[in-house]
């Protein structure tokens, strides 16, 4: 006889628990529940304030202006856009609080994705601006829909960063800011103080400016103040021209940062900062401005950024 053919001993051939039991478990999906996944949009205006989705080092310098609307309950409202480009579109943005009187205007620059013409000219910025990553370099090299992407980021970082350097290095010098406030930085979208008119009307553009000798002499002196900033800071603005400055109530304000070139790291520094003075020189010679000497401003900017001319 096979030991097999017999029962082990001490086993008892009992009833499995799970044999005829009453599946229990059934019942507490007797009723589906149906989720609502619809995104959690304001009853007014386009979306929620975005100021929590940034990390402290994505928003602007302290201390924050008063003017600056934090508060989670905000809400953002586009207003129409400001600016359109290559590179990038600029909104106007509305960020408000429902139900009472804290609000303000913000310029939403948002760096356009992959499947648009970009950045066609920026090669020569890009040098001196590398990722850590070598696959990000090969990509951004090559132009493949990831790299432009990743260009796009880098932009708008660079945009950011230097924003938020310059206000800082002006308030450390005590002189009146010369860029618009950084508020924050999100992906590829960068938002920033609104220049102009509470109503939404953006200041005029340096070339679009009119006025006395008198007038002239004091806005080429806050551009050679900006522009000492910059080259203390190590920069060239690198596409400087009448056209990327604004003057709102007799402030001049330098925008469009994203080329922001360092005049040590790039091989074409030198060149990018007298191609800015030069531009501007040349416009305030033709309105009338007389006496000023390209070169020796240039030669001065290089000093303040540490290099011989």
């Amino acid at each position: 006889m096979r030991e097999h053919d017999f029962p082990r001993a001490g086993r008892v051939n009992r009833r499995n628990r799970f044999d005829d039991d009453e599946l229990t478990f059934e019942k507490s999906y007797a009723e589906e529940v149906e989720w609502d996944e619809t995104p959690d949009k304001p009853e007014f205006g386009d979306r929620w304030s975005t100021w929590d989705l940034s990390t402290p080092t994505e928003r602007g310098p302290l201390p924050h202006p008063d003017w600056l609307v934090t508060e989670l309950a905000a809400v953002d409202v586009e207003r129409g856009v400001l600016k359109t480009g290559k590179e990038a579109d600029v909104f106007l943005l509305h960020r408000h609080v429902p139900g009472t009187d804290r609000g303000c205007l913000l310029a939403a620059k948002r760096y356009r994705s992959h499947d648009h013409r970009m950045f066609h000219r920026d090669s020569g910025y890009l040098e001196g601006r590398r990722d850590k990553e070598s696959r990000v370099n090969r990509a951004m090299a090559n132009r493949s829909a990831f790299g432009k992407e990743a260009i796009a980021g880098q932009w708008a970082a660079a945009e950011f960063g230097a924003l938020a350097r310059l206000w800082e290095i002006a308030k450390q010098l005590d002189v009146a800011p010369f860029t618009p406030y950084p508020v924050q930085i999100l992906g590829t979208e960068v938002l920033q103080e609104f220049i102009g008119a509470p109503d939404g009307t953006a200041a005029p553009r340096l070339a679009q400016v009119r006025t006395d000798e008198a007038g002239l002499a004091d806005l080429w002196a806050q551009l050679v103040l900006g522009l000492t900033v910059l080259a203390r800071a190590g920069y060239a603005h690198g596409d400087l021209s009448p056209y990327n400055i604004l003057v709102h109530e007799g402030r001049l304000v330098i925008i469009d940062l994203p080329q922001i070139v360092d005049v040590v790291a790039n091989p074409q520094g030198k060149r990018f900062l007298a191609r800015d003075v030069h531009n501007v020189a040349t416009w305030f010679t033709a309105r009338g401005l007389s006496g000023l000497d390209e070169a020796a401003l240039t030669a001065e900017l290089l000093a303040e950024a540490g290099m011989r001319s």
